[in-house]
């Protein structure tokens, strides 16, 4: 473990002041993200290089299909989380403690080394609860030429992510509401954090966006449609995944229905340039098509991925350019 950043001791208790929950930690305790503890009068971070989970990963599993597509990327995973998703579909390694291994930065580049992999993908669980492991591993990588990828919920205060982000190239943020009752009652996070997370991401690196459509929680049409509307006032171009959630964790409310989805994709490309569909068999809402001509761009099936229709980052066929980093 080493020393966690971003910490004030107060009077009997150290306040952590990485994340918008500002726990107050009392000595020998743990921060509601199991990953930072009040030991010798200071806040460690236990979970340093602590992982879950090693694997070779699809770019498109992220998921991200606007970003090296068709490209593999080593994924790791801490045992962490500051939210507490009720439907949570990684809680066995999210919300609860189990067995990991220490990862250190000079192994995972050995790793990294290792295998055919564009860079490391942070993922699986919450990253951002891997804030000083980021920053050494992330600076790394770097220097090694691989890319470091955020696969997040967003919930990080201001001040660390502008310290952390010049270390990272692209992002998909986990949009969960536009509700922020919902954010803060239920899913035990905050709304205008993760806003603020996606809109100063989205002048720094690549992003895109993943909404799990929930039953009963965040499936009605006006919830899609204030989140199509939110994500259409920052940028039409920011590539929008609709994810199927399926009974897990706490929730056992049946699937997504698959009208549902449809009326998602529907009604985000009235908005949106590129939207998608996940967990769910579907061609066109895994596909990518010039907003333009309409012509096919790249094609994907079950993380397959083809590209047909790019000359560049320009379609080939009328020469629109189209967000995509290659």
């Amino acid at each position: 473990m080493v020393e966690a950043r971003y910490y004030e001791k107060k009077n009997g208790y150290i306040e952590c002041q990485l994340c918008p929950h500002y726990c107050k930690i009392q000595p020998g305790k743990l921060g509601a993200c199991r990953a930072r503890k009040n030991e010798s009068d200071k806040l460690w971070a236990i979970n340093y290089g602590e992982t879950t989970s090693v694997a070779l990963d699809p770019m498109e599993k992220k998921p991200l299909y606007h970003f090296f597509p068709g490209s593999q990327i080593l994924s790791i995973a801490c045992n962490s989380c500051n939210m507490h998703c009720p439907f949570c579909q990684n809680w066995e390694i999210s919300q609860t403690a189990v067995k990991t291994e220490q990862l250190s930065p000079e192994l995972l580049l050995k790793i990294f080394h290792d295998h055919s992999s564009i860079g490391i993908a942070y993922t699986y669980t919450e990253p951002l609860m891997w804030f000083e492991y980021l920053l050494d591993v992330g600076e790394l990588i770097h220097n090694e030429g691989g890319k470091n990828v955020l696969v997040t919920n967003g919930l990080l205060n201001e001040k660390p992510l502008l310290e952390l982000i010049p270390l990272i190239d692209a992002m998909n943020i986990d949009l969960k509401t536009m509700d922020p009752e919902t954010y803060k009652n239920i899913l035990f996070g905050d709304l205008d954090t993760v806003k603020r997370t996606i809109e100063t991401a989205h002048q720094k690196c690549h992003i895109e966006i993943t909404n799990l459509l929930v039953t009963g929680l965040n499936d009605k049409k006006r919830d899609i449609d204030r989140l199509i509307d939110y994500v259409a006032s920052i940028d039409k171009d920011i590539p929008l995944h609709f994810s199927r959630y399926y009974p897990n964790y706490k929730y056992d409310k049946p699937p997504t229905s698959i009208k549902r989805l449809e009326y998602a994709y529907e009604r985000a490309k009235e908005k949106l340039n590129y939207v998608y569909l996940g967990n769910i068999p579907a061609a066109d809402g895994a596909n990518t098509y010039c907003p333009e001509c309409g012509v096919l761009l790249i094609e994907r099936m079950y993380f397959r991925t083809l590209i047909k229709g790019l000359d560049g980052t320009r379609c080939a066929s009328c020469g629109k350019e189209i967000n995509i980093v290659l």
